[in-house]
C-alpha cells in the first residue's frame, strides 16, 4: 500500500505524460468512490445502485456552479455545498422509506431513483447540457497556463523536468482531497461505529436485539457514503473541467465500482484501493499491453487474433473470473484472511 500511496505523490515526476496523470488522478477519485460504498455493501450489508448519482450530484452541482457564476473558489464551495446538501436530502429520504425493506427490493428502488435521475440530466438540456454534458472554466490555479514560480527569466520553473504549473496544482488537490476523504472513512471504520456496521451486517436481527437501532444506523451510513461519493464528484469535476451522464452517472460506473469492491476485496478499506487501481489500470493499459503482445507474436497462428486489442473486453473479463477464483474475498481480504491463519 505504501509503494501505491508513493506511486501516486509522485506521479506527476515519475510518469511525465498526460495520460499517465489523468490515469493518476482517475485512480485517486475511485479510491474515495469505491471506499464511499464498501461502506455500504462491505461494511454494514447494503446493496445499492444509486451510487453514481451521488457522485453524480456533486459534479454537476459544482459543474453549474462553475458555468453560472464563473471560475472562482465560491462557485465550486457553492456547487460542492449544493451537491452535497442534495446527495444529503435524496440518501436521507431514500434511507428512512426503503431501508426497512428487504434487502432486493431496495437495491431495485435505488436503481429506478438512479435511472430517473439519468433520464433527467441528459433531458434538462438548459442546466445540465443534456447529452452534451457541460464544459466549463476553473480557479485560475488550476489552469495550465497559470505559473506556481517562476525562473529569472520570467519562464515556469521546472523541478525534475516536470512544470510548475497549474495542472500540476490540480493534480495535488485531487491527491490531497483523496487521501483526506480516504483516511476519514479508514478511521470511521477502525471506530466502535465501524463494529456496530459490522455486527448489522452479520447478523441484523441480533444487532438490533441488543440494542442497536438497526435503521438508523443503515440510514446514517447510507447517508454518510453518499456524501463522500458526492465530493469525489465535485473534484472530479474540477479535475476533468467537463461534466456529463456518461462521465458520472452512467451504469457502466456503477459496473466498475462493484468490480473494484469484489477485485480488492468487500469489507477492506485498504481493497478499493488495490481494486481501483488494478481496474482503472487496466481499462488504459490493458488495450496498449495487448496490441504490443500482438505484433511479438505475429508469426504465431491464431494468437495474434485472440491477442487483438478490440478483444481486450474479453480479455479483461477472463482476469476477472481467475481472481474471483484465486481470490474469492479479493485480494486483500483472502491475503488477511490467510494472514490471520498463520
Amino acid at each position: 500500500m505504501l509503494v501505491i500511496a508513493a506511486l501516486l505523490l509522485f506521479a506527476p515526476f515519475l510518469f511525465q505524460d498526460v495520460r499517465a496523470l489523468e490515469v493518476a488522478a482517475r485512480i485517486c477519485i475511485f479510491i474515495v468512490l469505491v471506499a464511499s460504498y464498501d461502506l455500504l455493501i462491505g461494511y454494514t450489508g447494503i446493496v445499492s445502485f444509486a451510487h453514481t448519482m451521488f457522485f453524480g450530484f456533486g459534479a454537476y452541482g459544482t459543474a453549474i456552479a462553475l458555468k453560472q457564476m464563473g471560475p472562482g473558489w465560491d462557485a465550486v464551495a457553492f456547487g460542492t455545498g449544493a451537491g452535497v446538501l442534495l446527495s444529503l436530502v435524496v440518501a436521507a429520504a431514500i434511507g428512512l422509506i426503503s431501508l426497512r425493506v428487504k434487502a432486493i427490493f431496495f437495491a431495485m428502488i435505488t436503481l429506478a431513483t438512479a435511472s430517473v435521475v439519468l433520464v433527467l440530466a441528459s433531458q434538462l438540456s438548459q442546466i445540465t447540457g443534456g447529452e452534451d454534458g457541460i464544459t466549463y472554466r476553473v480557479p485560475e490555479l488550476f489552469k495550465p497556463t497559470t505559473k506556481l514560480l517562476v525562473d529569472e527569466n520570467g519562464q515556469v520553473l521546472r523541478w525534475f523536468g516536470v512544470k510548475l504549473n497549474g495542472k500540476l496544482a490540480a493534480y495535488y488537490f485531487v491527491f490531497l482531497t483523496s487521501m483526506v476523504l480516504f483516511f476519514l472513512m479508514l478511521r470511521i471504520t477502525a471506530s466502535p461505529l465501524g463494529t456496530v456496521l459490522k455486527a448489522i451486517r452479520e447478523n441484523e436481527a441480533r444487532a438490533e436485539a441488543v440494542g442497536y437501532r438497526v435503521v438508523a444506523y443503515r440510514t446514517f451510513v447510507f447517508c454518510l457514503s453518499a456524501v463522500v461519493a458526492s465530493l469525489a464528484g465535485s473534484v472530479y469535476a474540477v479535475w476533468l473541467k467537463y461534466t456529463g451522464p456518461e462521465t458520472t452517472l452512467s451504469f457502466s460506473i456503477m459496473i466498475d465500482i462493484l468490480l473494484m469492491v469484489v477485485i480488492g476485496g468487500m469489507g477492506t478499506m485498504w481493497g478499493a484501493v488495490v481494486g481501483a487501481v488494478l481496474m482503472v489500470m487496466a481499462q488504459y493499459y490493458l488495450r496498449d499491453l495487448m496490441g504490443a503482445a500482438a505484433e511479438a507474436m505475429a508469426g504465431i497462428p491464431l494468437l495474434p487474433e485472440f491477442l487483438d486489442p478490440d478483444r481486450w473486453l474479453f480479455w479483461l473479463g477472463i482476469i476477472f473470473i481467475l481472481l474471483v477464483y484465486f481470490f474469492p474475498k479479493g485480494i486483500v481480504g483472502t491475503l488477511m484472511t490467510k494472514g490471520a491463519r498463520r
